[in-house]
C-alpha cells in the first residue's frame, strides 16, 4: 500500500497509532506546564514545489507565509500569547545566500507583526528546498478561557468564519497567468490587489481569538468547535462535523465571498476548496456567534452543526451533499 492509495487523511489515522489517543486530532498540541499555563505546539513543512515556487512568491513573501502558516494553527487552538518558532531549513548547496536571508526576513516580519521571536533551529542539504517550522506559543487564561478544539461542536451551534474564501486562491491564478483575459478584466484592480496580497501575505487570525475570549457571554461555558482553513473552508467544516459527531448545513447565499468576487464562474468552488485562506472557522453557541459577528464585521454565520450521523456537509437549502472532493489533499 502507497502513500497515493492512502491518502492524507487515513496516513494520519494510521500515525494517530503511535501517540496518545486524540492527540494527532487538532491543529496543534496542548502541553500543561507545570506553572499551570498551557502550551501550544504546532509543526508544519513548507515544500517547493508543492507549496511554495519562486514564480509566485518571493523569499520575503514565503518567510512571512511559512510563519504565518504555523501561527494559524495555532489561533485554531485558542493560543493569543505567541512565544516564537524555530526554523528546519533544507537547501541545495547553490542556493543562493541571498534567498535565505530573504525567507528570514520575511519570517521576522510577521513575528514583529504578531509576537515572538526566532527560536533557533536547524540547516541540512539537500535536493529540495524546504522550511520545516514548530511555533510555540500559549492559551490566554483571560475571563476563563481555553482551546478550541475541532471536537468540541454541537448539534445547533452556528457555524462562524472569520473572513472571506477564495481570495489566495484568486492570487494564485492571477500570479500565474491562470484567468482568460476577459475574466482578469472583469475583476477590479482593488479585488486583483487584495487577492495577490492574500495569497502571499496571509493573516493569521489571532485577533479573532482576543476577541472571542472578550465578547464572550457570561452565562456560556467555554466550548469552542473550530479550525483553521488552510485546506479549504469545506474540509474545515467537514473536519469539525467528523471530530464532533455531527453534520453540517451551509448556506449557499452565505458562503464568505469578497465584494465582485462572484463575477468569476470559480467563485463557489474556489470559496469552498481553494485553500490556503487561513481564516478560522468555529462552531459556537447562537448567543456568542451572534456577539461576535457584531464585533467583527468581518466574521460571518455560513451555516450549522446538525445532529446527523453521516458527518457530512450539505446544502441548507436542498439537503443536498457538497462535492466530498473539495480542497487540497496530499499525495493524491
Amino acid at each position: 500500500m502507497r502513500l497515493q492509495e492512502l491518502g492524507e487523511w487515513e496516513l494520519l489515522q494510521r500515525l494517530s497509532a503511535f501517540a496518545p489517543a486524540g492527540q494527532l486530532d487538532d491543529d496543534a498540541a496542548l502541553l500543561r506546564e507545570r506553572s499551570g499555563r498551557t502550551l501550544v505546539v504546532n509543526t508544519d513543512v513548507l515544500v517547493e514545489g508543492v507549496h511554495f515556487s519562486d514564480t509566485t512568491v518571493s523569499p520575503q513573501d514565503l518567510g512571512w507565509r511559512a510563519a504565518a502558516a504555523n501561527l494559524s494553527d495555532l489561533a485554531a487552538m485558542g493560543c493569543t500569547d505567541v512565544g516564537g518558532l524555530t526554523v528546519g531549513l533544507v537547501a541545495p548547496g547553490d542556493t543562493p545566500w541571498d534567498w535565505v536571508e530573504g525567507v528570514y526576513r520575511g519570517l521576522s516580519e510577521a513575528l514583529a507583526r504578531y509576537g515572538g521571536c526566532l527560536l533557533g533551529g536547524d540547516c541540512s542539504s539537500g535536493g529540495q528546498r524546504l522550511l520545516a517550522i514548530t511555533a510555540l506559543g500559549h492559551l490566554s487564561t483571560e475571563r476563563g478561557a481555553g482551546p478550541i478544539r475541532r471536537g468540541d461542536g454541537r448539534p445547533g451551534d452556528w457555524l462562524i468564519c472569520s473572513g472571506p474564501h477564495g481570495l489566495s486562491r484568486l492570487g494564485l491564478a492571477l500570479l500565474q497567468g491562470e484567468l482568460a483575459q476577459e475574466e482578469r478584466d472583469g475583476l477590479p484592480p482593488e479585488l486583483q490587489e487584495e487577492a495577490i496580497r492574500a495569497h502571499q501575505r496571509p493573516r493569521p487570525r489571532l485577533d479573532v481569538v482576543q476577541e472571542l475570549i472578550t465578547v464572550r457571554p457570561e452565562h456560556c461555558t467555554w466550548r469552542v468547535g473550530g479550525t483553521d482553513s488552510s485546506d479549504g473552508l469545506q474540509l474545515a467544516a467537514v473536519n469539525i462535523a467528523r471530530a464532533s459527531g455531527c453534520g453540517v448545513l451551509l448556506e449557499k447565499e452565505a458562503l464568505p465571498l469578497a465584494p465582485e468576487f462572484h463575477r468569476l464562474p470559480q467563485a463557489e468552488r474556489w470559496c469552498l476548496g481553494g485553500g490556503e485562506d487561513f481564516e478560522l472557522v468555529l462552531a459556537l453557541e447562537p448567543v456568542w456567534a451572534e456577539t461576535l459577528c457584531a464585533a467583527m464585521p468581518d466574521c460571518s454565520r455560513i451555516g450549522r452543526l446538525i445532529d446527523a450521523d453521516a458527518h457530512r456537509v450539505c446544502w441548507a437549502d436542498s439537503g443536498e451533499p457538497l462535492d466530498p472532493a473539495a480542497g487540497y489533499c496530499h499525495f493524491q
